[in-house]
């Protein structure tokens, strides 16, 4: 089994002029990303023009398989989901109603795998598990996997900030952002906790994070 770790982020800011509005997500160049697979919203956060804000976020490196509820574009809870580590593989299967995950078993080196063996199309999520929560929260969906067919994924824990308030958290991002990220970090090559500044240059407009 993989190692298990946590990070806890702090985002603060202090008179940033702006109301501005902060969005995470895990949108790492993948094949098949706004095809097949989409990032989903992890966070969002909002800091006012005047005053000082904060906002955490824990990320915990236990990833999950789920077979999704979908709303209006955002993954409001999952049917049921498995815990599952780098090189292994589970099957959705459904009897009488009901979604189960297999229990994980070795498979391809380096990529997490799910086979959809329902007799159905299915959309499936592959996300990580946070402390005090049953299900997983959701970083890629899986739209439409073909029964016999498995969502792959190669998960680098890499987030990225954008500047947009367009989207609410667990929302599925159907086509790339339009913005540039202002922030980009490999959370596994951080501190177990950091805090980082949100910062605005009147002049250009321009945002940063910068580490506290």
């Amino acid at each position: 089994m993989s190692h298990i770790f946590t990070r806890n982020l702090t985002f603060q800011s202090n008179d940033l002029g702006r109301e501005t509005t902060l969005m995470f997500t895990f949108d790492a160049d993948m094949q098949g990303l706004y095809e097949d697979v989409f990032p989903v919203v992890w966070k969002v956060s909002r800091f006012g023009r005047t005053g000082t804000y904060k906002a955490h976020a824990t990320y915990t490196s236990q990833l999950a398989f789920s077979k999704p509820q979908v709303v209006d574009g955002n993954i409001i809870d999952a049917k049921t989901s498995v815990k599952i580590n780098d090189s292994e593989k589970t099957s959705l299967t459904k009897a009488n109603d009901v979604y189960h995950f297999s229990s994980p078993q070795s498979g391809t080196p380096g990529v997490l795998q799910a086979v959809n063996n329902t007799g159905a199309v299915q959309d499936i999520a592959v996300g990580f598990m946070s402390p005090g929560d049953s299900m997983p929260k959701p970083a890629l969906y899986f739209h439409g996997v073909g029964n016999g067919s498995h969502a792959t994924a190669r998960f680098t824990p890499v987030l990225r900030a954008y500047i947009m308030s367009e989207y609410e958290e667990t929302a599925i991002i159907r086509g790339a952002v339009e913005t540039p990220a202002i922030w980009l970090q490999d959370l596994a090559g951080l501190a177990e906790s950091t805090t980082w500044t949100l910062k605005r240059d009147a002049a250009t407009g321009r945002y940063t994070l910068v580490q506290s």
